[in-house]
Order: structure tokens, then C-alpha cells, then sequence
């Protein structure tokens, strides 16, 4: 018998619609979903399809000589390498810190937490401007390396260096509430049973973190690739060695080569939305085996 009351107090709660149905908080579907393709059309897509455009100006000749240049090329490499470097740094070095952070107490803990989201916050020229003074050859730092043949500004190791810094919170901030999640029963239970540390580390803590480690490895990347405000500055910008993609595009702008810069950023435009598939389909995979 007590169970009716509590049944009838729940749909009496319930807000009903005339139309028989639950009233929902949004106004409809119809109407949320037609604000949501008009935002998006002018926001994104609409200046997508003009980049698409513009590019369809060129014949397929002029387009393949545009984004097959050996400039062209040189950028592509330096650019997608470096983001993979970085990435892969930030996978490892992103894993320790999310890992201090969640299984560790020490004073300061929550500065160090606030200090992951400082490259979100920080300008990105503001950071170029820091690694540069501090790496070039009158740096603080670069003061000491470049006498023992070290050199980090203006070169390709200045460049990797600053896609690490902008790329570690997409890694920590993605790693962290997954960990902090984490059963430390299963841990305890496998110590129980003779497991070694790296053994628990990887047959128990890995399996359940790896998709969210891949998610961060692959949003840290594409982070990387459209970098531009950081790189430029400790770079030092010069052809086939240590110029970008983003900054041959801007190079083509400012010589009025508009066809030119916009076949370069479709090839960047494919890449990133490729990258964002992979991402997609990799949080859905995580979101599917945390369901299980």
C-alpha cells in the first residue's frame, strides 16, 4: 500500500503537456533543432564552404602544384612531426601529472591543478614570447645550453617544445576524472594475488584508462596541427627548416595568393576532420566501456 502514494506523488509531480505527453524544459524538437543547423550553418559552415569555394577556382593541376610545393611539403612535415612528438610527450607526461594529481596529497596540490589549465587561459603569444625569452641564446636558460651545443629557439626542438605546452591539459584533464573513477579494490586485489606493480599497472589500471589516454593523445595532436600563435615566435620561420603550414597560409594571404592559401588550408581543413572523427569515434568507445 505504500508504494501507491509515492507512484501517485511522482506523476502528480510530473509536468504533463496538453497533448498527453511530459512537458519538456526546451520548447521542441523541431524549433531547437532548427536554431541548432542555423547556428551552425552560420558559424561553421558557411565560412567552410567559402574556403571550399574559393579553392574550386583553381584547376586540379594548380591545386595539386599549390599543396605539393617543396615549401609546401617541408611545412607539412615539420608540422604534422612536431604534433606527433609533442602528443606522444604529453601522452606520457600527461598520464604522471593526472596521476600526482588524483592519487597523491601534498601541499600546493591545488595550485598545481590550477597551473594544468594555464595554457587554456594564457595567450598564445604570450607563451611564444615566454619559451623564446627563455631559450634563446640570451635566455635564461638558453644561456647555458647553446655553449654546450645545445640549441632550442628557432629550431624544430624550440617548436616541439611549445606544442608540449599548449598540448598537456588536453592529456591531464582528459586522463584525470577517469582515474579518479578507477575501483582501487581491483588494485588491492591484484596485489593480493602476487601481482608485481607494473603488472597491476598494466592488466588492471591501463585496460580501464586507455580509452581516455587515446582520446587525449588525439585531441592534444589536432591541438597541435592548427597551432600558430606559440610557434611563430620561438620558430624562427625559416623556409624548409622551421616554417609551419599555418604560417605558409599566411604568408600566401599576404601576398594576395587567396586560391593559393585556401588549397592549403582545405588539405589542413581534410586533415582536422579526419582527427575529429578519430576523436569522436574514440570517446565513443570509452563512453561504451564505461557503460559495461
Amino acid at each position: 500500500m505504500s508504494g501507491a502514494p509515492s507512484s501517485a506523488l511522482s506523476s502528480a509531480a510530473a509536468p504533463v503537456s496538453r497533448s498527453g505527453g511530459t512537458r519538456r524544459v526546451l520548447p521542441g524538437f523541431n524549433l531547437t533543432l532548427g536554431y541548432t543547423l542555423f547556428y551552425l550553418c552560420l558559424i561553421v559552415l558557411i565560412p567552410l564552404s567559402a574556403l571550399v569555394f574559393k579553392t574550386f577556382t583553381l584547376t586540379w593541376d594548380q591545386f595539386w602544384v599549390a599543396v605539393t610545393a617543396p615549401r609546401v611539403m617541408a611545412s607539412y612535415r615539420l608540422t604534422f612531426g612536431a604534433s606527433l612528438i609533442a602528443a606522444l610527450v604529453n601522452l606520457v607526461a600527461g598520464l604522471l601529472v593526472a596521476w600526482v594529481l588524483v592519487r597523491y596529497k601534498f601541499p600546493g596540490k591545488k595550485i598545481v591543478d590550477a597551473l594544468v589549465d594555464l595554457p587554456f587561459a594564457l595567450p598564445t603569444a604570450v607563451a611564444g614570447i615566454s619559451l623564446t625569452a627563455l631559450l634563446a641564446g640570451n635566455g635564461w636558460i638558453g644561456q647555458y645550453l647553446e655553449p654546450l651545443g645545445i640549441k632550442l629557439a628557432f629550431t624544430p626542438a624550440g617548436i616541439v617544445i611549445a606544442l608540449i605546452f599548449i598540448g598537456l591539459p588536453f592529456v591531464v584533464r582528459t586522463v584525470q576524472p577517469v582515474l579518479e573513477d578507477t575501483e582501487k579494490e581491483l588494485e588491492e586485489a591484484a596485489t593480493s594475488l602476487g601481482a608485481t606493480r607494473l603488472q597491476t599497472f598494466t592488466r588492471v589500471i591501463l585496460p580501464s584508462i586507455l580509452p581516455a589516454l587515446l582520446t587525449g593523445f588525439a585531441m592534444a595532436f589536432a591541438r597541435a596541427v592548427g597551432e600558430y600563435g606559440s610557434v611563430i615566435f620561438i620558430a624562427g620561420n625559416m623556409p624548409m627548416v622551421s616554417e609551419i603550414t599555418p604560417l605558409i597560409i599566411i604568408g600566401k594571404l599576404e601576398q594576395y595568393d587567396y586560391a593559393g592559401a585556401t588549397a592549403v588550408a582545405l588539405v589542413m581543413l581534410v586533415i582536422s576532420f579526419m582527427l575529429l572523427l578519430v576523436i569522436n569515434a574514440l570517446q565513443g568507445w570509452q563512453r561504451r566501456r564505461s557503460a559495461t
